[in-house]
């Protein structure tokens, strides 16, 4: 199996061209991945790349034409975190919640953010520039409280401090 690539940030389709220009890109992406061992995320990867999430017509085209069951497809799309079925913000908060972040205050920030974004894990901002998560471990321990917006970690954060963070986003 491919090894999945770390998650790339979700260009929205109007980005990458017209709906008839992405299709012809993901039929591509299948064409290129037929009959290969694995073919299957890569697949999926590319067609997240350029919608920026995987919705179930999507899945449906990527299952008929890769001839694997939907109910596979589907398993591998809502198995690994880093594959979406709804849209996600321009920008993803991902919030720590393994066991030295929950300790050192995780949970007040998730809280905080939950707050100012009026919004719970798993949910986009109303106007489409935020989605929050909660991961279960980001590698810095040392560091905890983190927070990860898109690829960049904020480490000993604070309710006053992610906000600050929030702000140079806005």
């Amino acid at each position: 199996m491919a090894k999945p690539k770390a998650q790339e940030k979700a260009p929205t389709a109007a980005r990458q061209g017209t709906a008839a220009e992405i299709f012809r890109q993901v039929q591509a992406a299948i064409e290129e991945n037929r009959g290969q061992a694995g073919a299957l995320i890569p697949v999926l990867q590319r067609a997240q790349t350029l919608i920026g999430y995987l919705p179930l017509p999507v899945l449906q085209t990527i299952s008929r034409d890769l001839n694997i069951p939907l109910s596979t497809v589907y398993g591998v799309t809502t198995f690994y975190s880093f594959f979406t079925m709804v849209p996600r913000g321009k920008h993803i908060i991902s919030t720590c919640m393994g066991t030295s972040c929950y300790v050192r205050g995780g949970e007040r920030i998730l809280n905080t953010l939950q707050k100012e974004l009026s919004i719970e894990p798993g949910e986009t901002t109303k106007d489409g520039q935020f989605s929050l998560e909660m991961v279960r471990c980001l590698g810095c321990c040392g560091l905890a409280p983190v927070v990860s917006i898109e690829e960049k970690v904020y480490r000993r954060m604070s309710p006053t401090k992610i906000k600050e963070v929030l702000s140079s986003y806005a």
